[in-house]
């Protein structure tokens, strides 16, 4: 994806999946999507049918739409897949100057892809940041989540009172200095492509394989204009200091107590909890008793839909198969036919 300038020299190459780097295929072929909003676009990546409602997938903080890459083309081919890149992310625009990243303000980015597609409900997938999202976008809207799919982060995490204060002291400082590199303009560091490959193995904290790193790497990184051989990351660098903060223990508590819809949750073997496990029990504790609640553990790291993906695609796929989009329109001609054989039978 690239623009020419009046010269006829390439600039603004921007990068829609890890192929368009390597030269390799994509994974599963894609129509890309813009959806507009009121600073500027959505991005997103339309697997599968287009006349059928799509299962939409959210990445996790600082990742994009890529993060499915490996684990859409397990899907059968019926099902559509909307990924989308979430503000300051990947393709997507970045909110305007001055404007903090919250979990909260992901509540508005769902409902405005709801709206554009005049989806009266959604069914969700999401990882890590976004899996946090749909649980409390499915405590708070719950008439209008059909199914959700949560990946190894289950809750807003609860952090000592003191920690709290300190980061929002030290986070605001070192938002303020972003903020301002953002209106500067000028041309972030540049990497070459092994150098950013490291970059993003590292910053997973070695949770993404190094050889998979560049399906998350492609939507991120822009082509240097100063140097010929060199890539720079176009991610929103006010996301590191994103406010992850919803509210108290307390108030967890009860969004487990609000979700109504059917809930799958995946926890990998090899990751942490993000919080003292007490919290991560207690929420548990509420939503194992909700008949529709499922919770299945699989091997692998936190990004374990991307390096191991034949772990979760089994109870995935069996879980849209009975929730998803395609059985609620069988079930719902199903209903159809059965309340006109009804009518007709009473003629």
């Amino acid at each position: 994806m690239e623009s020419k300038s009046g010269d006829g020299t390439t600039k603004n190459i921007r990068y829609r999946h890890a192929g368009d780097l390597t030269g390799e295929p994509p994974t599963r072929e894609f129509a890309e999507v813009t959806i507009p909003v009121p600073w500027g676009h959505l991005a997103g990546k339309w697997y599968g049918p287009q006349d059928v409602q799509p299962i939409l997938g959210l990445h996790g903080w600082q990742d994009n739409a890529g993060t499915f890459d490996l684990l859409v083309p397990l899907l059968p081919p019926d099902i559509a897949f909307l990924s989308v890149d979430l503000p300051g992310h990947g393709l997507s625009s970045r909110l305007p100057d001055g404007c903090y990243y919250n979990t909260i303000d992901n509540l508005y980015i769902i409902r405005v892809i709801m709206k554009q597609y005049k989806w009266e409900k959604l069914s969700l997938i999401g990882h890590s940041m976004s899996s946090i999202i749909g649980f409390v976008f499915a405590a708070v809207f719950p008439d209008k989540v059909d199914m959700f799919i949560g990946i190894d982060a289950l809750k807003p995490h609860q952090r000592p009172f003191p920690s709290v204060i300190r980061t929002m002291e030290t986070r605001m400082d070192e938002f303020l200095r972003e903020d301002e590199r953002n209106r500067n303009k000028s041309e972030p560091p540049s990497y070459t492509y092994n150098e950013l490959i490291e970059r993003i193995y590292v910053g997973t904290f070695h949770s993404v394989n190094k050889d998979l790193c560049k399906h998350m790497l492609a939507r991120n990184i822009q082509k240097s204009e100063k140097y010929p051989d060199k890539y720079f990351f176009t991610r929103d660098r006010r996301l590191k200091f994103y406010n992850y903060a919803v509210g108290s223990q307390e108030l967890c508590v009860e969004m487990a107590r609000r979700i109504t819809c059917p809930y799958l949750f995946i926890k990998a073997r090899n990751s942490s909890y993000f919080e003292d496990k007490k919290y991560y029990d207690e929420v548990m504790d509420v939503l194992k008793t909700k008949p529709n609640f499922e919770y299945v553990e699989a091997d692998g790291t936190h990004h374990l839909h991307i390096n191991n993906p034949e772990n979760v695609i089994g109870p995935i796929v069996d879980f849209i198969n009975r929730f998803g989009p395609v059985a609620r329109t069988k079930q719902a001609k199903a209903a159809k036919q059965a309340a006109q054989a009804d009518k007709e039978s009473k003629l």
